[in-house]
């Protein structure tokens, strides 16, 4: 069936989650994180992934604001940072700043300019998702900004995704999932969603009862991928 509606995860497939700890980094005040930003974002993300999965599992929901600021409590005393307050206020502020992918721009005009469907679907809370929408300033460009605190659990439950079809009424094969976290991507796809998973690492893919439809290495292609 022909794609009419695109799908993108938010926090590292739109939005570079690096460039939070890389930016306070080169600020002189926060100097100590020079050589270590990029072990102090990798804890930091891969402990917003583990609280949201082991708080789906648990059902022990929490906004996704709350994991962030945990996971970031863990990973700056992973690396040596747990008593600087004016590191982590800073480096929270820069989490409502990120950076788009260069290339996210361009992507989704062209998407809208074809008269496809456009939203964001993610862990974050509305108002995170604002947040970053508006400083990347891609708002005109999605048509709607779909979170987990409609449902109430993280992904991959499969009540996150039945939101995409609650907000376009569209069917599970009109749809295109974008997402830059495999696990995300392979559920999506057991879900029924066409998906692809934007591997900018060149990672491994997960062994799980379900893979990606398509595997790119940015965003560039996927209007092509969406049959335009």
């Amino acid at each position: 069936m022909t794609i009419t509606t695109c799908i993108f995860d938010a926090y590292g497939t739109l939005f570079d989650v690096s460039a939070a700890a890389r930016q306070a980094a080169q600020e002189d005040d926060h100097a100590t994180i020079s050589e270590s930003w990029p072990q102090l974002a990798e804890h930091w993300r891969q402990k917003q992934l583990q609280y949201s999965w082991l708080r789906a599992v648990t059902g022990a929901h929490c906004d996704f604001w709350q994991i962030t600021q945990e996971g970031l409590d863990w990973a700056l005393e992973k690396t040596g940072h747990a008593g600087n307050p004016a590191l982590r206020e800073r480096l929270l502020q820069l989490y409502w700043e990120l950076e788009a992918y260069r290339e996210v721009p361009d992507m989704l005009k062209s998407l809208k300019s074809s008269g496809l469907n456009t939203a964001i679907l993610s862990n974050g809370s509305p108002a995170m998702l604002r947040g970053a929408v508006q400083s990347a300033g891609i708002g005109g460009a999605l048509d709607a900004l779909l979170s987990v605190e409609t449902v109430g659990v993280f992904k991959p439950d499969a009540r996150v995704y039945d939101l995409v079809a609650a907000e376009f009424n569209c069917t599970k094969s009109e749809v295109l999932f974008v997402s830059s976290n495999g696990w995300d991507a392979a559920a999506a796809s057991g879900y029924g969603f066409e998906t692809a998973w934007v591997n900018r690492a060149g990672d491994p893919v997960d062994r799980l009862p379900w893979t990606p439809t398509h595997i790119v290495n940015d965003l560039t292609d996927i209007p092509k991928l969406a049959g335009i």
